[in-house]
């Protein structure tokens, strides 16, 4: 296959083609799921698909990478191919996305020197090293080797960020260096400001926008008249933050209209075909104003459901592609069976302060620090210290938090502090009780100027407007629940985990609810579901079946806050997010 731009049009093999694309996140959906969604994807009448690439996936530990299971993105790629699907590819190194930090990994910020998305040598060094490993895994898949890749792109969304065009300019080179000879591209924002601080020459330049096609290309058509129209996200709906007042959702028709619109003109890529879920610890966050974190669920009212289920919008859009298509579409694949596997007890349970010494060895800090400086960046952390006199109705109070601080004097809860709120309490104590501060990171900013800030108690810690010394800290990444002790279940702690199992004759995609438990996360048999909070939108955890196995599974849920029922969970055949 032969893939170019010829002044505005794309040309396949000496001929124009209208590119129909549609986004799929491979390390938001499970493996066994891409075949299904792919021959969907066929069946709407799209001949491309589209995904980022998670840096902060393939490399959690510096210099350690990782292309496996739902990772292996030469597989994704590989099985689009096969089916006869074009591919487009994002590396980044920053993609937004609504993921953790962006895409970049956490471990950057242990440098106070680095300084994200410009020409800092450090932060150079370090996407220089990934992107050199990437490339090996997507160079042959490139069509100019014979594969399906047809285009890559150069950053992401840079109009929005900076103005650093020698940064631009230098990932541009580098991709062209390590053998990327397919057309590379940029995305921006519509406005000609946009535009102009996030294209580079050499590159082609496409848009990010949901809606007034003409209008949202203006600029675009007087910086670049012979140029493809290529809405590169064509957003379908939204994404959700914990507190929402709801589910976000658009009008299925309304969308039609707009793909209508943009294929009238040129080529466009769909965000989302299918959104899936932010799986652990991986949903990102905004932070304007406000500190707003995303939920687990990253359905975004999609053309595919979270589970990869059809929807009434990808009926709609499918009516609309057959316009400017000049061949039969494939029957619909069946959606995947779902099942109720009903209520579970959790028959089994252990304290947090109980389980504080089996789950992490305490690191002595003269004042405590934030999370990246003790060499983690996901989950929890817990800065314990003894108080050396006796308070009264005395400040405590903290510079900065990342991002959710629970403070227990003794063990007893007396106060939770949260980034948008007021970050001071008072306590009454005396001398020899402990003070302890669970901090919880609930994902980092991918958007925006605030991106750097660190998780944890980041700056100081006052008591009684006194910088108070001499804690012990405890990295909890809860990346590993197997030291948990689930044998003395006499206690009377808040912050606990909860065991139960499930026994499934057919493993199928299932939803937890949690009706009775407030705020934590999940595991199944080792595999973290992702974090629950009553406030919702979300109410239920979506359940792969490849996450499930025949027989007996293992069910832990981590509840900071308390439970206000029966310590009871249920499976339901549907989701409910809001």
């Amino acid at each position: 296959m032969t893939f170019e731009i010829v002044k505005n049009e794309f040309i396949k093999d000496g001929k124009p083609v209208k590119l129909i694309s549609g986004a799929v996140h491979y390390f938001r959906n499970m493996p066994d799921t891409w075949e299904d969604i792919f021959r969907k994807l066929l069946a709407m009448g799209c001949n491309c698909v589209e995904t980022y690439c998670a840096w902060n996936m393939h490399e959690k530990k510096q210099g350690e990478f990782d292309f496996t299971g739902i990772l292996d993105i030469a597989q994704f790629i590989k099985t689009a191919g096969e089916l006869g699907l074009m591919a487009i590819v994002r590396p980044g190194p920053y993609i937004c996305s609504e993921w953790e930090f962006g895409g970049l990994p956490w471990w950057i910020q242990t440098d106070d020197d680095m300084e994200i998305r410009c020409m800092n040598e450090k932060y150079i060094a370090c996407f220089d090293r990934y992107l050199d490993r990437l490339c090996d895994e997507i160079r042959p898949l490139l069509c100019t080797n014979g594969g399906n890749i047809i285009m890559v792109q150069c950053e992401n969304e840079y109009g929005y960020y900076g103005d650093d065009k020698e940064y631009l300019s230098y990932l541009k080179e580098g991709f062209i260096r390590r053998g990327i000879d397919v057309p590379l591209f940029t995305s921006d924002g519509t406005s000609e400001s946009d535009i102009l601080d996030g294209c580079i020459d050499g590159c082609l330049a496409t848009l990010n926008f949901g809606s007034r096609v003409e209008e949202n290309f203006r600029a675009h058509d007087k910086i670049f008249p012979d140029s493809p129209k290529m809405c590169m996200e064509m957003w379908n709906g939204w994404f959700d933050a914990w507190g929402d007042d709801k589910h976000h959702t658009t009008v299925a028709e309304d969308y039609a209209k707009v793909v209508d619109d943009m294929l009238s003109r040129g080529h466009l890529n769909m965000y989302m075909f299918i959104g899936g879920t932010n799986f652990g610890f991986t949903s990102g966050a905004n932070h304007y104003e406000k500190f707003l974190p995303d939920v687990t669920s990253y359905d975004y009212d999609a053309c595919l459901s979270e589970c990869g289920d059809v929807t009434p919008k990808y009926m709609a859009v499918r009516e609309v592609i057959k316009k400017y298509i000049d061949h039969p579409l494939p029957e619909i694949p069946a959606d995947r069976e779902k099942k109720a596997y009903g209520k579970v007890e959790l028959t089994e349970k252990t304290g947090f302060f109980s389980s504080l010494e089996r789950l992490s060895s305490p690191v002595h800090s003269d004042v405590p620090k934030c999370m990246e400086k003790y060499g983690f960046g996901f989950g929890y952390i817990a800065y314990k210290t003894t108080l050396r006199r006796d308070y009264d109705n005395v400040k405590l109070s903290f510079e900065t938090l990342g991002d959710r601080a629970q403070i227990y004097i003794n063990d007893r809860l007396i106060d939770i502090l949260y980034i948008n709120d007021f970050l001071e309490t008072e306590f009454s104590a005396k001398a020899g009780d402990t003070l302890t501060v669970l901090c919880e990171n609930m994902g980092r900013t991918n958007f925006g100027p605030k991106m750097m800030r660190k998780k944890g108690i980041a700056g100081r810690c006052l008591i009684d407007d006194r910088i108070h010394f001499h804690w012990d800290v405890y990295p909890l990444p809860m990346d590993d629940l197997g030291k948990l002790d689930f044998s003395d279940s006499e206690f009377n702690e808040r912050s606990a985990f909860y065991r139960g199992y499930l026994d499934v004759d057919e493993c199928k995609d299932t939803f937890l609810k949690l009706d009775n438990f407030t705020k934590g996360f999940v595991t199944v048999n080792g595999f973290n579901l992702g974090r629950y909070w009553e406030i919702g939108p979300q109410k239920t955890l979506y359940v792969p079946a490849s996450v499930l196995k025949q027989g007996r599974n293992e069910i832990i849920v981590f509840e900071s806050d308390g439970i206000k029922g029966e310590q009871e969970i249920e499976f339901l055949d549907k989701p409910i997010l809001g």
